[in-house]
């Protein structure tokens, strides 16, 4: 009978999703991982297959918690206060390896390699920003926003401002939190 590993796999995949966040694909490289894991490779190929598979991993558990973020905040506040709010939180997020989204780093830097992470890193993309669509359907169901107004448009373009905003928390000398407040105050002009 097999043994039992003597770790927590989804305390391990947060661990190798803030590596690979920080560092990209290509940055991190298998000793990276093992010594972040605190594995050794023979553990490392038995518990995940490969640093693609645990690529995978991390970036399906980095765009889960993303959604399961948003939908908390909507429950809680509504749908346009988590509109409003999320923008802030993004960039906001000390603990964070890095300001700039996971999803948005892989698909630059994998997309141009034709490497199969970039369409998994987009596809969580859109359905994040299917989620956003959803908030604004909701906020208009509910007299926030004018009905006349596509959802899905909205959607992108508070994706993309989004987007925008976290590689702008990158940079030196940029207010981030700034043009956190105007995105969301922009969405009471809607």
């Amino acid at each position: 009978m097999p043994r039992k590993p003597k770790y927590d796999r989804n305390e391990l995949i947060d661990r190798a999703r803030d590596l690979f966040w920080q560092r990209g694909w290509a940055g991190t490289s298998l000793k990276n991982l093992e010594a972040a894991l605190q594995m050794k490779p023979g553990s490392f190929y038995a518990a995940f297959g490969s640093k693609d598979a645990l690529f995978e991993l991390a970036l399906d558990k980095y765009a889960k918690d993303g959604i399961l973020r948003l939908k908390a905040l909507a429950a809680e506040l509504g749908p346009i206060k988590a509109l409003q709010l999320f923008p802030e939180m993004a960039i906001e997020n000390d603990a964070a390896p890095a300001k700039a989204c996971m999803l948005a780093k892989t698909v630059l830097e994998l997309h141009a390699r034709g490497h199969p992470l970039a369409a998994r890193a987009n596809g969580h993309l859109l359905r994040m920003e299917g989620q956003f669509a959803e908030l604004f359907q909701a906020a208009q169901s509910a007299g926030y926003i004018d009905k006349a107004l596509d959802p899905k448009v909205l959607a992108r373009r508070y994706q993309s401002d989004l987007l925008g905003l976290r590689v702008s928390a990158e940079r030196e000398g940029v207010d981030a939190k700034a043009i956190a407040t105007e995105i969301a105050d922009s969405l009471s002009r809607l």
